[in-house]
């Protein structure tokens, strides 16, 4: 191995030699060292999310973080290509905030569940049905949803999005359990109508007036975990701190010892002192953590991979410079409409 490679393969080695084999971070470094070299030559900035793989996490992203606090930093580039290391949406999202930039997604197979689970097809009816409410997407939304959309919001605001509307009734989307975690804070009753959904008039059930309107949209791996989980975990290590994304149900999060956004869970487990930690959220995460908190012990059980963060490799990542492969494209107007329900939240905060 060259020098360079040599000192990153070094510190890779005392970051994961606990979690990656040895022989796969001499790959990984390598492939690492080209990416990192071209990345100067193509003037390009590389964004990694917290849920991508350690080896990848942890050698060429320039910023790491949640999808939008990445998003903020690509803004604030004079890079001329921009590299998201995670989902389309996320790409997506940096081209609404980035429209004269060259936003690359290593790979095209990279979607997500919760995201596809509704369209703005989907939007455009609930609004007929529900004339004059207005619409909050989770920003785990395609471009076309957000378009659609009066305000986006984050798992870690989407609390603060609702009351801050200080409207009657708010249809929330699309994750349903990000949905109810959000109308029990905020002691609002929520229903989920079909995907041909009910008139306003039924919005009366039983006398009962509801102010949320939810969707059936789902996180393919936060939707895994439960409450026996949580009972079997603290059976064998009863000093566990569980911690849960609002992407799990009601009661996995209310059996939990705290819930919030992947930024918040990483700051709890940098600032809160515990005998040990349980994250139920995407297993690399919990790697990443583990690896940038050595002092921390991380209980391994209830470990879940996106089948979809998964597809973003140091391979592809090398492959998507060198070739400028994957653009991520948006009709103009379709991105200014997007980007007003983005910026609706950020001003929020």
């Amino acid at each position: 191995m060259q020098t360079n490679t040599t000192a990153l393969y070094e510190r890779l080695q005392s970051k994961l030699g606990r979690i990656v084999p040895e022989f796969e971070l001499q790959i990984k470094a390598e492939l690492a060292e080209r990416i990192n070299r071209l990345k100067k030559e193509r003037n390009a900035v590389i964004l990694g999310h917290n849920y991508m793989e350690p080896a990848l996490f942890h050698s060429i992203p320039d910023f790491t973080g949640d999808s939008l606090e990445l998003c903020r930093k690509a803004e604030a580039t004079d890079k001329d290509i921009i590299v998201f290391c995670g989902v389309r949406f996320m790409a997506e999202t940096a081209k609404i905030l980035n429209p004269a930039k060259t936003v690359l997604i290593p790979s095209p197979k990279a979607g997500c569940s919760l995201a596809e689970s509704i369209t703005a097809a989907d939007v455009r009816a609930l609004r007929e049905k529900y004339p004059g409410v207005p619409v909050i997407s989770y920003v785990n939304t395609y471009a076309e949803v957000k378009a659609e959309s009066d305000i986006c919001c984050t798992s870690g605001n989407a609390a603060k999005v609702v009351e801050h509307l200080g409207a009657e009734r708010v249809i929330f989307l699309p994750d349903e359990y990000l949905a109810k975690n959000v109308a029990k804070e905020t002691g609002k009753r929520i229903i989920f109508p079909s995907r041909t959904p009910r008139p306003a008039s039924s919005l009366k059930q039983g006398g009962l007036q509801y102010e949320m309107i939810g969707w059936h949209g789902r996180c393919e791996v936060h939707e895994q975990f439960t409450v026996e989980d949580i009972r079997n975990v603290r059976r064998q290590v009863p000093d566990v701190v569980v911690l849960a994304h609002p992407e799990c149900s009601p009661e996995v999060v209310a059996a939990s010892d705290f819930s919030g956004s992947t930024s918040a869970l990483v700051r709890y487990v940098r600032e809160v002192k515990a005998a040990r930690y349980l994250l139920l959220t995407e297993c690399s995460m919990g790697d990443n953590i583990a690896a940038e908190n050595p002092e921390r012990e991380m209980v391994r059980l209830c470990s879940i991979r996106c089948p979809h963060m998964n597809e973003i490799t140091l391979e592809d990542t090398l492959s998507a410079l060198e070739q400028t492969r994957y653009v991520v494209e948006l009709d103009e107007e379709l991105r200014r409409r997007a980007l007003r329900s983005v910026e609706r939240m950020t001003e929020i905060g």
